[in-house]
């Protein structure tokens, strides 16, 4: 029988096909610490990994009956791909719930940002908000152009809400959409130039990759109008956090709403004292529905695996 190691404890019965079927070891409760999971891996033939888990060289080679690792997550930047695969390990990764979660929450950001509805909630609870129709005025959505960056699942997605909001749509992609899919959200395809410049709303919506890294840096805020928010739920370094912060002081953008940070865990204390930004700490898939199908996507991915079939389907 295979034995499968599970990096956290599960979330209502998202396992129990897993724990029927195979060997299975979990936590009673939250997580394994990096050191627990090297200690535990060495006779596993797979690992379901959570995306705060670091899955490196050292950990890998401890493992050496290990066929698939199934990450809890959309991304992979927590596994050294490169190396599993030499090693001969399956990766496999859950893009298919996050994408509505994630969505949802970037909107949110745009949204609170925009109306500043945080800002004002933190004024009230504090007793510092002076009562008064021109006070604490924010912006609209609608009418409003919203560039998005990176027009992928999570990206159309986006765009779905935005056209709800009566808001116009550009879009950058590495690859343009066909004709039916910009027509189905009205979208424009740009330059990453032109929608800098024509954007009321940015929205980043990109993988990390070494052409993404620092995507958004001064010279891209540069470009940017003076009204601009920027939203980020994709990935921490695609945004040159010195440069975001320069941009937020210098009053280069209006504001920004951020679900993802450069340093993270670690937050710079920059943005700490910044009313025009709005944070919540990398939590776009965290709704107990999305937590719970994408563990059930995981477990499916090692149950295919080891049946000799292909990975859950993504919709």
């Amino acid at each position: 029988m295979e034995k499968i190691l599970i990096s956290y404890s599960p979330i209502g019965n998202a396992f129990n096909e897993l724990i029927n079927k195979y060997d299975v070891i979990l936590p009673e409760k939250g997580t394994f610490t990096y050191e627990e999971i090297c200690e535990l891996i060495t006779d596993c033939d797979a690992l379901l990994s959570d995306f705060s888990m670091k899955i490196d060289k050292n950990l890998i080679d401890k493992a050496p009956k290990l066929k698939i690792i199934a990450n809890y997550a959309v991304g992979f930047n927590n596994i050294d791909v490169e190396y599993a695969t030499q090693k001969g390990i399956a990766i496999a990764n859950t893009p298919d719930p996050v994408i509505e979660p994630t969505a949802e929450l970037a909107f949110g950001l745009m949204l609170d940002a925009a109306r500043r509805i945080t800002e004002c909630d933190r004024k009230i609870r504090n007793k510092t908000l002076i009562w008064g129709q021109f006070n604490d005025m924010g912006v609209g959505l609608y009418g409003k152009t919203l560039g998005i960056l990176g027009m992928g699942r999570i990206g159309q997605a986006i765009a779905r809400r935005a056209l709800a909001f009566g808001m116009n749509i550009i879009y950058h992609n590495h690859n343009r959409l066909c004709v039916e899919l910009e027509n189905k959200y009205n979208a424009k395809y740009v330059s990453i130039e032109e929608l800098y410049k024509n954007s009321d709303f940015i929205s980043l919506n990109v993988p990390l990759t070494p052409e993404t890294y620092h995507l958004i840096n001064q010279k891209a805020f540069d470009l940017m109008k003076q009204n601009c928010i920027l939203v980020n739920s994709a990935r921490g370094p695609v945004v040159n956090e010195n440069d975001l912060i320069n941009a937020l002081q210098q009053k280069k953008i209006h504001g920004a709403g951020l679900d993802v940070y450069e340093f993270e865990p670690k937050i710079s204390e920059e943005l700490l004292t910044l009313d025009n930004v709005v944070m919540t700490p990398h939590k776009g898939t965290a709704t107990l529905e999305g937590r719970i199908a994408m563990a059930k996507f995981a477990a499916q991915n090692i149950i295919s695996f080891f049946e000799g079939k292909p990975f859950a389907k993504v919709n």
